[in-house]
This record gives C-alpha cells, structure tokens and sequence, in this order.
C-alpha cells in the first residue's frame, strides 16, 4: 500500500512539474547583441529589435539601451527572423534558430547604414546640439538650441565651433578664416554670405557642416573650405508642416516668423515654405585718432525680409525621380544714421548725417532629374540652376559744417548665375565607387553707380566669370582602412570691363587652367577609435568688390576700393583627426596646417590725394606667401541623465607679411603672428518631462593682422523651453548676451595710430512659439542623391 501511495505521489510530482514548466518556466532561447551606426562608429539608443517567426508573426521584442545593447528572452525553439529597425536607416535582418544545444545567441556589432531613402526627410530635433566626424566632414545636428532660437542663421553660427561670424559686418569666418565658401542645401547663391544668412531663420537650419578639406567633388573655392547649411525638409504622407514665430527685444524690437508645409499624395511630394524677419537694429561706435580727431558713428537699420521656396518631388518609378524648385527672396533695409567728427581740441569738425536705401530681390529656379540603374548606388543624375539678383542702393550724404558738398549715389547691381551639373557613380570591384562629373557654370554681373560726390565720376562696370570643370573620384574599402583619391580639372576664365567718365576703360582678363587634387584615408582599428588624414589644393580668387577699381563706398574720412592687380592665393591644406567614442558620448582631436601663396589681404594707407593727411584709402592687396597651422578639441558628452555637454576648444597661427602703405614705394615690410584661441560651452539640463534649461558661453581671444590688433570677445547665454500641447508645440525663452562682453574693439599704428570699438544689440531677449502638425507617416524618397553628404534634397527657408 505505502509503495501504491508512493508511486501516485511521485506521478503527481511530474505531472504537477510538466504542468508549472509549459505554464510558468520561460523559453529557452535567447539573443543578445550590439547596435552601431555604421559611419560614425557610435552606439545607436532606443532601437527596436524584433523577432518574428517564419510565417513572419511577431514573437517578442525589446529595445537597445543608451549603449546600444539589447538582450532578448523567451524565444521559441525554431526558426526565426530577427530585425533590426531604426527612422532613416536600412532594416537589418538574420534569420536565427533556437535549438537545444543553441539556445543562446550572440548577434555581436550591428552597425547600421543610413536609409537615403527617408534620412534627408526626417526631422528628429535633439536637446541639444550634436556633432558627427564623417569622412570628409563634420556634422553638427544645431537641435533645439536654446540660445538661438528665434535667431537668424547668422546668430546661430556663432554657437558653431570652428566658425565665426562679425556682428559688425556679417563676414563669416572658418578656423580664423573669412576665405570660406557658404552653401545653402550643397548650393552656392549669388546673394552675399553675409546678406543671406541674416536672412535664413534658425528654426529652418537641420544641421551644419564643416568640410574644412573638400574633395575634389566640390568646387575649390575657399581657403578654410566649405559651410554647407541644410534646411529642413518634411515629406511626409498627406499634409504636414509647422509653424514658427516669436519677439525679440534689445534696444529695439523684431519679429520673426517661419513656416515649413508639404502635401505629399501618390507619386507626388508638394512643399512650400516661408520666412519673414523684420525690425530695426542698432549699430553705434568710434575711431579715435589721439591728437588729431575723433570719429562717432551711430546707424539704425530697419530690415524686413521675405523668403519664399514652392516645389515638388516628383516619382516617376522606383528609378527615376524629376524634382524642382524656385526660390524667391525679398530684402528690404532703410538705414539712417551719421558720423560726427570731433578734432582733439574738441571743436566740431563735421557732422555728416546720411541715409540709404535698399531694395533686393532674389529669384532661383532649380530642376534635377537622377536615374538609378539596376545594381545599388549606380545611377546618373543632371542638374541646372539659374538664380538672378536685383539690388539697387541709393545713399545720401549731407555735411552740415560743408566741409565738402552733399551728395548722392544711386547704385545698381544685377547678377545672374548658370549652374549646370552632370554627375556619375557606380560600384567597382568589391567595396569600391567611382565618381565622374561636369560642371559648367557662368557669373554675369553688371554695375552701375550714378553719383554727385566731388572729384568722383560716374561709373559702370561688368564682370563674367565662365568656368568648366571635370572630377574623378575613386573610393575604395579594404579591411579597416577606407581611402578617397581623386582630382577636379578646371579651366578659369575672366573678363572685367570697368568705365568712368572723363577716364579711360580699364580691362581685367584672365585665363588660369588648374589641377586640384585632393585625398583621403581613414584608419577604424576597433569600434570606438577613428583615424583620418586629408590633403585638398584650394583656391581664392578676387572677387567683384576687391578687383573693382570704382569707388565702392566712402565716409567723410575713408574711401573703400578695390584692386584690379589682385592674383588668386593658392592653399594647399592637410588635416590630421581622431575621434574615441567613450561612454556617454565622444571626443575629437584635430589639427591642420596650410601652406598659403599670394595671401589677400584688407590694406589701409594714407590718401595721397589729400594734402591734410587725414583720408585714408581702404582697399586689398596680395601679401607674401605664408602658412597656418592649428588644434581643435571637441565633446560630447552625457554628465547624467538630466545634463549633457557640449565643448569645443581651438588654437590658430597665422604668419602674415605685407606692407601697410602701397603709395609708399619704400614702405618698410612687416611681419605678424597672428595666434588665437576660442573656447565654447553648451550645457542642456532636463529640468522636466515639459522643462528644459540651456546655458551656453563662449569665448573669442584677441587676434591681430598687419593692421589692426582686435580684443577678446565673450558673451553669455540662457534659454529655457516648455512643451505644450502633448508635445506639439514649444514655448522658448531666452536672454543673449547677459553681461554685454560682445564689443568690437581694436587698436593700430598703421597707417596712423588709431583706436576704436563697436557695439551692436548683443544683448536681447526673446519670445517665441513654436508648433507642428500633420498626419502622414514618412514613406519619402530622397529627392537629390547627386551627393549625399552635401546635395542633400532642397528644403524650405
């Protein structure tokens, strides 16, 4: 009896067991592994992992961690597929099975390729700024700046490391540099870089890059290399779009406005975008001669700008897209202000107030057609571009002590752009790419300036440049080591007819044919390290305004003209970086150096057509060869969850030779080294879901030329953002500038002693609101694949 009782216990017991294993005990398999983003090197956060069975049912899923790593339980014995599945990057898939003796899988790296088929449409907006060392550049993802929000492209820039941007001015500057080549969506405008990033509002900015050393792909223009700003682009099913305003408030007030929309329905994509910008804007300052006189200027500028881009992506088939667009721009500036003029004794010299009008008008038209051949990355794609500018200026001058007559200038510049593009890619061998291509692009432009000033005459001129082009680029893999070698023919023609009464017509021609190559290595030894080193040959030619030989503008004391003797400087530059990805975010190490020939540079010497040797002529010049070198460091990291950094440090030398008097046949040579260091910190704290806080500062040090020694900059910023409206919309305070460190000021001995310094509104507020809207899921192809690091598809303004 005990062994009967025994035995249907012990049967209970497995019963009982079989019975809490099918209910309770978990699967047997399991699969664990690594997500990467294939370029970059960098964990991929937040990833969806799916499994799904044969018949293609899902099973189970999970998502990576902020260090990218996933692990996956309870996976049936069996057959099954896993997928890897991020926005803008190619599904990865593997087929696995889960048997007795296979029950835990290791997937290892997965690094993932971007999807060129929705990454140029999707818009992720990080906290904070974000920086990418590509190949042959860098990326910085400008996010949810804070302390540009509601600010305009050329505000914004200022936040960038590596770039600078004088608020004097609007010159903007790479590594210390004004000789930098500015592109909106991979293309050139014939709008001035200072002119139109003023123009082009933050909110419409997705990222910045910096391509310190372009290949031969691109046109070779800019010592310091390229700035390429990409402009949002939504091409999402249906209607989508948002909408963008906000105050601003120093010593005046200014609105801004933007908005980005698109339809997209079937095979074809619609969008439409608009940006407004208006207000005055105060700029106040002096020179001051001591012992001789005393220069104050004051201006206020009353600015409105309209910006209007209407297009549509067009899919013939899976192979063949036809897109086009048009860009329409309207820029309106009224300036009123003077100088007055003050000898050392205190008596008034003069009081010159003056005003100035002007009324630009902008229009571009954009058509691309590309064909993709059977095998991947194969494919032919033609361009063209027209864009043509209208901008008329009409200055007054009045002198109320009459030390000279009043006067007037009414002044015309038309410029009309052909740009046309024929571009080749197919994959050779194993894990290589061949690029050709044909550009053609010709420059009109034509001036007139009727005038009532003294001792000036009335003036025209024009200027053509026709350039045709040829590259070849090829790329190739092996093992860790990835390299570029290529180089771009150019054939360079100019012709420059400058008229002026009463004087004979001076001619400037040149005809220049050129080889630019360029290079490019770089060394992956594991995950997280990345090599690179680059060569390119670049070139700055003289532009319309340093070759133009009529008076350009003048002030009661200082004539600005240019120099029809200008030659083209020549760099040839070479670039060394690192970069450790590291837990929490990432570190860059760089340094380059140039070896520059014919340098040009601004020169200022005395008038000598005044006796009273108190005019000056300010104009350009070719200077001796020299060279440049310098470092960068750059961050990003995670401190904690609720606060993220971003940091970047750069040192810069420059030796600069030249004479500072041209009227001077024995003017003595000088010789400077100009160094400079910058520093700058953003700083992204998570106050709450709804709540977020931004503090940056930054740092510009001194710098000098053979001219002029320029003091140390620094401002201070903070913002903070609150999201309403389910996360919709974004309500975006902030305050530039709080203790009013951004001052323009310098000292020289050259041609005079002289000092003086500049203040514009560095110090504002803002207010603004932002909100999206649409129901579409992104099913978007790209629109522009001619190349994908810089011809990116057109956005909106």
């Amino acid at each position: 009896m005990k062994k009967i009782i025994l035995m249907f216990l012990l049967i209970s017991a497995a019963n009982s067991s079989a019975q809490m294993a099918k209910n309770e005990l978990p699967k047997p398999g399991k699969i664990s592994g690594k997500v990467i983003e294939n370029n970059t090197k960098q964990a991929l956060p937040y990833v969806n992992i799916v499994v799904r069975d044969i018949a293609k049912k899902i099973i189970t899923g999970g998502i990576t961690d902020e260090n990218g790593l996933f692990k996956i339980k309870d996976i049936p014995k069996g057959k099954s597929i896993v997928e890897v599945q991020f926005i803008g990057y190619k599904t990865f898939s593997k087929n696995i099975e889960i048997t007795n003796k296979n029950k835990e899988i290791n997937l290892g790296t997965i690094a993932l390729n971007e999807d060129s088929a929705s990454l140029d449409e999707v818009v992720v907006r990080a906290e904070t700024s974000t920086v990418v060392q590509k190949v042959d550049r860098k990326v910085i993802n400008v996010g949810k700046d804070l302390t540009s929000a509601g600010a305009t492209a050329s505000e914004l820039l200022n936040n960038v490391q590596s770039v600078s941007v004088d608020s004097q001015t609007g010159n903007i500057s790479l590594r210390g540099n004004e000789n930098v080549r500015v592109l909106v969506d991979g293309k050139p405008t014939n709008i001035s870089a200072a002119q139109l990033l003023k123009q082009i509002p933050s909110t419409s900015i997705k990222s910045v890059e910096l391509i310190t050393n372009p290949s031969a792909k691109y046109n070779p223009e800019g010592m310091s290399g390229i700035i390429n700003i990409i402009l949002n682009k939504n091409a999402n099913m249906g209607f989508n779009g948002s909408i963008n305003s906000g105050i601003e408030a120093g010593h005046y007030v200014r609105y801004n406005a933007s908005t980005n929309m698109n339809y997209k329905t079937g095979k074809v994509n619609f969008f439409g975008n608009y940006g407004f910008n208006g207000g005055d804007q105060l700029n106040q300052g002096y020179v001051n001669r001591p012992g001789v006189n005393n220069q104050d200027f004051i201006f206020v500028n009353e600015n409105e700008s309209h910006l209007l881009k209407l297009g549509a992506d067009i899919y013939l088939n899976d192979k063949n897209t036809l897109s086009f667009y048009t860009t329409q721009n309207w820029f309106d500036r009224n300036a009123v202000g003077g100088a007055k003029i003050n000898l050392s004794d205190g008596t008034l010299y003069e009081n010159s107030p003056n005003s100035s009008f002007s009324d630009s008008k902008n229009a571009t038209y954009n058509v691309n057609y590309k064909h993709d051949f059977d095998k991947k990355g194969h494919n032919i794609e033609f361009e063209a571009t027209y864009s043509e500018n209208d901008n008329p200026n009409f200055l007054e001058n009045t002198f109320d002590l009459n030390t000279q007559p009043d006067y007037i200038n009414d002044i015309n510049n038309l410029g009309k752009n052909t740009l046309i593009n024929l571009d080749y890619t197919k994959p050779v061998a194993k894990d290589g790419k061949l690029e050709l291509g044909l550009e053609y692009r010709l420059n009109k432009t034509d001036n007139t300036n009727l005038t009532t000033q003294q001792d000036f005459d009335n003036s025209s001129f024009s200027y053509d440049r026709d350039i045709m082009s040829g590259y070849v680029n090829y790329a190739q893999k092996i093992g860790k080591v990835s390299m570029q070698l290529g180089a771009r023919l150019e054939n360079y023609e100019i012709e420059g007819v400058f008229n002026q009464e009463n004087q004979a017509t001076e001619t400037v021609t040149d005809k220049i044919f050129t080889v630019y190559p360029s290079a490019f290595f770089t060394y992956n030894p594991s995950d997280k390290n990345q090599f690179q080193f680059s060569y390119s040959r670049r070139v700055d030619r003289p532009s319309i305004q340093q070759v133009n030989p009529i008076r350009e503008w003048s002030t009661p004391l200082i004539t600005s003209l240019g120099n029809a003797e200008l030659v083209p400087q020549f760099t040839n530059s070479f670039e060394v970086n690192y970069t450790r990805q590291i837990k929490g975010g990432s570190i860059t190490l760089g340094t380059f150096y140039r070896s520059i020939n014919d340098v040009i540079n601004r020169v200022t010497y005395k008038d000598p057509s005044d006796a009273n040797e108190v005019r000056q002529i300010l104009t350009f010049a070719n200077f001796d060869d020299t060279n440049a070198f310098g470092f960068e460091f750059s961050t990003n990291y995670k401190i904690t969850k609720w606060w993220r950094a971003n940091a970047s440090l750069d040192f810069y030398s420059q030796k600069q030779f030249g004479v500072t008097d041209l009227s001077n046949a024995n003017a003595t040579t000088l010789e400077v080294q100009n160094e400079v260091f910058n520093a700058r910190l953003s700083n992204s704290f998570t106050v709450t879901k709804k709540l977020r806080l931004q503090l940056f500062s930054m740092y510009r040090g001194a710098n000098q030329d053979i001219q002029w020694k320029v003091k140390p900059m620094w401002m201070i910023n903070l913002g903070a953002n609150y999201s309403v409206f389910k996360g919709k919309g974004n309500i975006t305070f902030r305050v530039n500038d709080i203790f009013r460190g951004m001052k323009f000021a310098f000292d020289s001995t050259n041609p005079y002693v002289q000092n003086g310094r500049f203040q514009w509104e560095s110090r504002n507020t803002y207010l603004g609101f932002n909100y999206r809207f649409g129901n579409g899921k992104n099913k978007a192809k790209s629109r522009r694949q001619r190349d994908n690091n810089i011809k990116q598809s057109g956005a909106g303004f």
